[in-house]
């Protein structure tokens, strides 16, 4: 399939809307090279338009999977999205913002930039996306407050929501640096779903108490089961049963967290934005888990949400010592000292189950 000429008007409005529903990737992905920072933000934008349609909650399953498969389809085919956003847009509840809102309405200069890109930079984005909706169809309906089985279905879940975006990343590193070494390109294709589900481990420890609020919990039932825990029925983290839960939980993150690292330093030193764009990420979440482990009875996410004053010191000090991976390994370890560890090493699935 061939690549479509681009609008400026396009580029501009995706850059707009980035900055609009996600400050955190409006800070990161400038770092990365200029012929990376259209693909990237493009990718992150397609997959917020799926997350809209999951996350809404005045759609129904039925309504959901039509517009997730339709959404899809135009991805796919090039067909036009003006339909798909005129009716979506009128069925999206009021607690979708105004950026998602103008997100979906202008879905067509998203996707004409879509089809701007390469070959394989598409059908890494179309696996994304269909995985994605895979995973909507799989958990749609199923959001209890007994939580996930086990730790495996933790997994399972952590790669259809981030690992395979991690996946979808690292395709698009991949194709990038066609002159980088074999085995470190081995070692990132690797460990791309382990950096994802770092990240959303993070996210969903944050947030365990402002999911529960919507009937959502996303931990594993057997570990809090071994200490006689029923997550249905607790109210906060005071137990001290559950705080011990919680570390383990910690630990499990900071050890994929730890994969990332290693991911990220597989990265040659002379691309440094695409190392601050993984760095800034990690170190991000590490300081987010620390901020978790001080203070286990949080009840809410915005409690152990880092500062800005955090947030600049990660994206300096991580500037500092982006080309040397002895000094990422001093900082990685120092951040996450006296913070809990596994008991035995942590790897991701690698692929769907």
């Amino acid at each position: 399939m061939s690549r479509l000429s681009v609008s400026q008007s396009d580029i501009d409005f995706q850059n707009k809307i980035l900055a609009e529903v996600s400050r955190t990737f409006a800070l990161t992905i400038p770092k990365l090279p200029d012929n990376l920072v259209v693909a990237v933000s493009n990718a992150y934008l397609l997959c917020r338009i799926a997350d809209t349609i999951e996350d809404d909650p005045d759609l129904s399953f039925s309504e959901k999977k039509r517009y997730s498969d339709w959404f899809a389809q135009i991805l796919r085919e090039r067909s036009s999205a003006t339909e798909f956003s005129t009716e979506l847009l009128a069925k999206l509840g009021a607690q979708t913002s105004q950026a998602e809102r103008s997100l979906i309405k202008e879905t067509s200069k998203v996707l004409r930039v879509t089809h701007s890109l390469s070959i394989s930079q598409r059908e890494a984005m179309l696996e994304c996306v269909d995985t994605m909706i895979e995973g909507m169809v799989l958990y749609q309906n199923k959001e209890t407050l007994n939580g996930l089985e086990n730790q495996s279905a933790m997994d399972l879940y952590c790669y259809y929501v981030a690992g395979i975006v991690g996946v979808m990343l690292t395709k698009i590193f991949l194709d990038y640096g066609t002159d980088w070494g074999s085995t470190q390109k081995v070692t990132m294709e690797k460990l791309s779903v382990s950096f994802g589900q770092g990240l959303q481990m993070t996210n969903i420890l944050k947030d365990i108490w402002t999911d529960r609020k919507r009937g959502a919990c996303w931990i594993p039932r057997d570990l809090f089961e071994k200490e006689n825990i029923a997550l249905a029925k607790i109210k906060n983290g005071r137990a001290l049963g559950f705080q011990r839960c919680l570390e383990t939980l910690i630990g499990t993150a900071l050890a994929h967290l730890g994969n990332a690292l290693d991911y990220t330093l597989c990265i040659p030193k002379r691309e440094s934005g695409i190392r601050l764009f993984c760095l800034w990420a990690l170190f991000m979440a590490v300081l987010t888990l620390k901020k978790i482990h001080k203070d286990p009875q949080y009840l809410d996410g915005e409690t152990v949400k880092i500062s800005r004053s955090t947030v600049k010191f990660v994206m300096t000090t991580t500037t500092l010592l982006s080309k040397t991976n002895f000094g990422l390994r001093v900082l990685f370890y120092l951040l996450s000292l006296q913070m809990p560890r596994p008991k035995k090493l942590v790897t991701a699935i690698s692929s769907k189950k």
